[in-house]
């Protein structure tokens, strides 16, 4: 052993390691506590950007499901308003009696005159009519280089359908204008049954789309090929959504449905499938790749797709934005915890804060919403407006002799009188059945009923149930109404549509009553040849002779502008004339205007 490192040395030696291993292990405490945040905050961040990203694809989606139904109710509102137009002209007489035989050039420029006034009052685009062969003998455009008359639609498959099946409808660019549109049509048949031509009405959509296009979401609808018909915004119309066969693209070449339209592919890819029809999708422009939420809704009835993109662009900043939050809170955390202990009860206030705000915010969505489904409910209930506010009068009568009834009833009960308060709370029931049936009355008239609806009922209680409708006006005017009925009437038929017809009949009276002296409505409803007829007459001024071939043809009129287009009697003509019965109209030899209605009548035993 050397001199100077002896038992000293070695002593000093083992007493200096257990440190240096402490010192050792310090940095490695520091890597583990480091790792560990780094951990923390990359799982903070990924799970506030997952839960941001799911929550805000889910108010994104329903906010879009909404604004989705809006933009289909408007396009079915639109095309409903004009569906039954071309199965009214189709029953003009005029119309029919040109079609049973050539049509001359002196008959065609009547036409024409005719179909551009029906046009112009009715606002759609163009109206034309078609000959047996698909050739257009008459048109509302018939005046511009582009018209119709001459042409032939026979290649065209609305008028296909309309041959086989009496009814058509096909979107298309037009061949003649270039301008594409909505095509429907009626076929135009005679008395015995036989096909003479087809009637058709061409609707537009600019104003459709002028009206979406202020809004900055993508509103696309394409047809059963997932071909884009209608957009909002430029570059997106005449896409594919899919891929065209060799079969649909030889239909498209027979049809000319998009004549001299280039077609070209909307190249997109699914991200994420998000449920309910909606989906993250990621699309493929001139310029660049946009990833859009998409959903779509189909319109069965027309055989479309209505679809809606919304730039997805808000969701990826949300998604940021918690993110940022969640690693900024979880940095804020781990300082906190490791320097301020002192203040965690600070952040308990903060969390606490957050989640109050996270509240409010769910209460403003949820009172959004309701907000929405008010202004939704509003829209249906507003075709009830008129109708209900008639029967207001009538309602608010028992609800006062209710209130006078019960008044009654406690001073009956506080004089001991039991038995006589009984009685009076019985008159109470009464009202109560008789408001009862006004409003039950009222939702039931409107209802919406199919065509070709027959069940047997009862025409003197279709009657009754008309006149209560008009109850208000009546007695407001003071319309004497007298009845002579043979009851029971027992028909086959619908008794919604068969009340619109009465309704439309006893209106047209009171209308010719206004400002008559005594005025009077006699209805007689009788048997005669196995069938019921049913007459409705007033004392007014009658229908000028000039007028009587004519009171029951569309949009013809003897009202002020603004008080009707003429389709009262039109409309109530086809509904008497699909029940197989007749609607005719007279004038009564001591003065006044006569309705008569005739039905087959039902078998009497049900």
């Amino acid at each position: 052993m050397a001199p100077g490192q002896g038992p000293d040395v070695l002593w000093s030696r083992s007493v200096r390691h257990p440190r240096a291993a402490m010192s050792a292990s310090r940095p490695l405490r520091l890597i583990f506590a480091s790792l560990l945040v780094l951990a923390g905050l990359a799982l903070s961040v990924y799970w506030a950007g997952h839960h941001a990203r799911q929550r805000a694809l889910l108010v994104e989606a329903e906010a879009a499901h909404e604004q989705l139904g809006l933009y289909a109710s408007s396009l079915r509102t639109l095309l409903e308003r004009y569906r039954s137009l071309p199965a009214v002209l189709a029953l003009d007489p005029d119309i029919r009696q040109a079609l049973a035989g050539p049509v001359d050039s002196e008959r065609q420029q009547a036409l024409n005159l005719k179909l551009q006034q029906v046009n112009a009052a009715a606002r759609t685009s163009t109206l034309e009519l078609l000959d047996r062969d698909g050739l257009a003998v008459a048109a509302s455009n018939w005046d511009l280089p582009t018209s119709y008359v001459g042409h032939n639609y026979a290649f065209r498959p609305y008028f296909r359908q309309t041959l086989a099946q009496g009814t058509g409808r096909f979107y298309a660019v037009g061949v003649t204008s270039g301008i594409p549109g909505y095509f429907l049509s009626n076929a135009v048949r005679d008395g015995a049954g036989r096909f003479l031509g087809a009637m058709v009405v061409k609707l537009e959509f600019p104003d459709l789309e002028r009206q979406w296009s202020q809004t900055p979401d993508r509103v696309l609808v394409s047809d059963a090929k997932g071909i884009v018909f209608l957009a909002n915004h430029d570059g997106w119309r005449y896409r594919e959504l899919q891929p065209l066969d060799t079969f649909a693209r030889l239909e498209l070449a027979e049809t000319r449905q998009y004549d001299r339209q280039p077609l070209s592919p909307l190249r997109h890819r699914t991200l994420e499938p998000l449920g309910d029809g909606s989906q993250l999708v990621r699309v493929s422009t001139e310029q660049g790749e946009t990833d859009f939420l998409w959903q779509s809704i189909t319109l069965a009835e027309d055989g479309w797709t209505l679809h809606l993109l919304r730039d997805a662009k808000d969701i990826q900043s949300n998604v940021m934005s918690a993110r940022l939050a969640a690693a900024g809170t979880w940095l804020a955390l781990v300082f906190l915890f490791l320097w301020l202990q002192q203040r965690r009860r600070i952040e308990r206030l903060r969390q606490r804060s957050r989640e109050e705000l996270e509240q409010l915010v769910e209460q403003r969505t949820a009172a959004l919403r309701t907000a929405q489904d008010g202004l939704v409910q509003a829209a249906k209930l507003a075709a009830l407006g008129q109708m209900s506010a008639a029967l207001a009068h009538e309602i608010n009568q028992p609800l006062t002799a209710q209130r006078m009834h019960l008044a009654s009833v406690r001073l009956l009960l506080d004089a001991g009188r039991a038995d006589e308060a009984r009685t009076a709370l019985a008159r109470v029931d009464e009202l109560l059945e008789r408001m009862a049936a006004l409003t039950g009355h009222l939702k039931t008239f409107a209802r919406k009923t199919p065509g070709g609806l027959r069940e047997r009922i009862e025409l003197g209680h279709v009657l009754d149930q008309a006149l209560q409708l008009l109850a208000v006006r009546i007695r407001a005017d003071q319309v004497e109404v007298s009845q002579t009925l043979s009851v029971p009437a027992w028909v086959l038929g619908d008794a919604i549509r068969l009340e619109q017809v009465l309704v439309n009949l006893l209106r047209n009276a009171l209308d010719a009553l206004a400002g008559i002296e005594h005025p009077h409505i006699a209805i007689h409803l009788r048997r005669e040849d196995g069938d019921w007829c049913l007459d409705i007459a007033d004392n007014g001024p009658g229908i000028a002779a000039e007028h009587l071939a004519s009171v029951f043809d569309p949009f013809f009129t003897t009202k002020p502008v603004g008080e009707g287009l003429g389709l009262g009697l039109a409309v109530s003509y086809g509904i008497v004339h699909e029940l197989g019965g007749r609607l005719e109209a007279a004038n009564r030899p001591e003065g006044g205007a006569l309705f008569r209605l005739v039905l087959p009548a039902a078998s009497e035993e049900p």
